[in-house]
């Protein structure tokens, strides 16, 4: 129904609309996808500030009516990155990350796992950024990026099949991934897949029962196989096609 709501939320996307609005996308706790604009935001004395620019972490005051966007009523920062903002390789991961909730996740129905998710992976790059370690595109940076995109798979219900053939249900001799079926293939079923190393697919696992931050290590090899096994499983289970990580 119509009305004013609270919820928390990150900013996706900010663009600008018309002389001094902007329309967001936001990625919200308790809304799940919600399009929003901010009335004169883009004007020198906004009450909003900076912060509505794309990471933002907010404590929200929407109204929705009868158009398909709510309205930016108010706005509290409850993280706002800085150090993610200064490191041009945090900037680039983060914006993949949030690139990927918006193709994912476009549903108005609250997914909680999703959004700690993101936001503890908005942290994670900050936190690196902070302290000078590699926060984007270099081997380790890659795989923290392929780590928060299968976590993410898995809550957006898209999660490939690695315990055992997608196929026939085998769990010894897996030896291939297969995007159409949704998983790791055994030898008799791997018709159609690409190969897997056995470095890939342990990867691919502890990715999904670790924590994001808790990885272990990986050959660019593998992880351009882990790469390709992402992309494929939600090109043809999602219909939707992210952004190269790296």
């Amino acid at each position: 129904m119509p009305g004013s709501f609270k919820t928390e939320g990150v900013v996706l996307r900010s663009i600008r609309f018309g002389e001094a609005d902007r329309i967001l996308h936001l990625y919200t706790s308790e809304r799940g996808r919600v399009n929003a604009i901010a009335k004169g935001s883009r004007r020198p004395k906004s009450r909003f500030g900076g912060r509505l620019e794309p990471f933002f972490r907010l404590d929200l005051m929407l109204h929705e009516g009868r158009s398909d966007l709510c309205t930016v009523t108010g706005a509290a920062t409850v993280d706002g990155y800085p150090d993610l903002r200064g490191d041009g390789l945090a900037i680039g991961a983060a914006a993949r990350g949030c690139d990927a909730v918006l193709r994912l996740l476009d549903s108005a129905e609250p997914n909680r796992p999703a959004y700690n998710l993101l936001c503890r992976y908005l942290a994670l790059l900050d936190r690196r950024a902070g302290d000078g370690s590699e926060a984007g595109l270099g081997p380790d940076g890659h795989a923290v990026g392929l780590a928060f995109r299968l976590k993410l798979a898995l809550a957006a219900g898209f999660s490939p099949e690695l315990g055992s053939c997608a196929r026939c249900g085998e769990r010894e001799g897996i030896v291939s991934f297969s995007g159409s079926a949704g998983g790791v293939v055994c030898g008799s079923c791997e018709a159609g897949g690409f190969p897997i190393s056995p470095e890939a697919h342990r990867f691919m696992v502890a990715a999904i029962g670790n924590p994001i931050a808790e990885l272990p290590e990986a050959s660019d090899g593998a992880l351009r196989q882990v790469d390709r096994a992402i992309g494929d499983t939600l090109a043809h289970h999602a219909h939707v096609n992210l952004r190269a990580v790296a």
